[in-house]
């Protein structure tokens, strides 16, 4: 007996050390900084951009210390830096907000969408009937995530669950509480005041016209978990070379190559603090995390966040954007690779730090 536990002992350290072997191969692999085919200009060095090789490679060690699997940092419309696969598309998680907030004010702008209709005027329900109170919410308080609505909902995290506030303790437009009920239901009115599939729009509206490299129709999907909501989430994959487009377009004020993509006005509303958090530096907008304090709140950033690690991050002031990716396809990045809002822009602080005084 004391011999079978010994030998399913040693079975299960090898199967360890060869998920970390093979774990550290795919690493090594990604960690490769490369100039991939791309329709993206790249600056032809960090000085001649205006930035310190040496201290760019010193952020490059803490990226490749914290479990960062891509990164791209986007200067004055060229690549500055690229670090890992950036072609690799996986889940983008919760950055699929900001990409929705895109199309919202789109058809905000188009009449299509009224920030004040109200979830009863809008008829929208649930497995649980919505009370009086509830159904007061308007759009503007699920942009904000302030609906006062605290049912369950799909791909909802523990904390969110944790979290949660008991039915109408709070009225409509009052408190922030993260929900994804918000953020779900956001996608249904907007399939049903517009009549358009999300990720189609998405595609025709954004991803096409910027010259998104990568994203294709294998990249989206509807998630249903029934036995939590009737509002599916909508869920991305992408690139972070595609996800630095985006990020390109909000930054040059929804312009791109001329036409006016996303008004403007939306874009300044909805990357405008509506509501403080206790997310700190953060406060929120419409489905965007703007900087309120501190030192990138002087710098103007604003962020579209996922978990894992996922980010673009928009500095106006900088001309730059920033995007970090954790590949959570991967069993064990989701494990061991959970990469904090702290230590990302640590890591985005120490790359604006490689900014020399003198630049060119």
């Amino acid at each position: 007996m004391v011999a079978q536990k010994q030998r399913l002992f040693i079975v299960i350290i090898g199967i360890v050390l060869i998920i970390i072997f093979v774990s550290s191969l795919s690493e090594s692999r990604e960690r490769i900084t490369s100039k991939v085919e791309s329709t993206w200009l790249y600056h032809g060095s960090p000085e001649e951009a205006g930035f310190s090789s040496a201290q760019l490679d010193a952020a490059k060690k803490y990226y490749d210390s914290i479990g960062s699997t891509a990164a791209m940092v986007i200067y004055n419309g060229k690549v500055l830096v690229s670090w890992g696969d950036v072609t690799k598309k996986s889940n983008i998680h919760s950055v699929r907000k900001s990409l929705l907030s895109a199309l919202y004010g789109i058809h905000v702008a188009e009449g299509t969408i009224n920030l004040q209709s109200s979830l009863k005027q809008l008829n929208v329900s649930d497995h649980m009937e919505l009370t009086e109170q509830e159904k007061q919410a308007r759009v503007v308080d699920l942009l904000t995530s302030r609906s006062g609505v605290f049912l369950t909902a799909g791909q909802e995290s523990w904390l969110m669950r944790w979290k949660r506030p008991d039915r109408e303790v709070y009225p409509p437009g009052s408190h922030f509480y993260y929900n994804n009920w918000d953020f779900n239901v956001l996608g249904t009115i907007f399939t049903e005041r517009t009549q358009r599939d999300i990720f189609e729009e998405f595609k025709d509206r954004i991803a096409d016209p910027i010259g998104m490299e990568d994203y294709t129709e294998d990249d989206w999907f509807y998630k249903f978990e029934l036995n939590r909501s009737l509002h599916p989430s909508y869920l991305f994959r992408m690139s972070a070379r595609d996800m630095a487009r985006f990020g390109q377009l909000y930054l040059q004020n929804g312009v791109w190559e001329g036409e006016q993509m996303i008004p403007v006005q939306w874009i300044e509303e909805s990357t405008s603090v509506h509501t403080p958090t206790a997310n700190a530096p953060y406060g929120y907008g419409y489905m965007w995390w703007v900087a309120d304090s501190g030192y990138f709140r002087e710098l103007g950033l604003y962020s579209a966040i996922g978990r894992y690690g996922q980010s673009i991050d928009i500095i106006p002031s900088e001309n730059l954007v920033f995007v970090h990716r954790v590949d959570s396809d991967k069993l064990w990045n989701r494990a061991f690779k959970n990469v904090s809002d702290r230590k990302r822009l640590k890591l985005l602080e120490m790359i604006l730090d490689a900014k020399m005084t003198n630049e060119l």
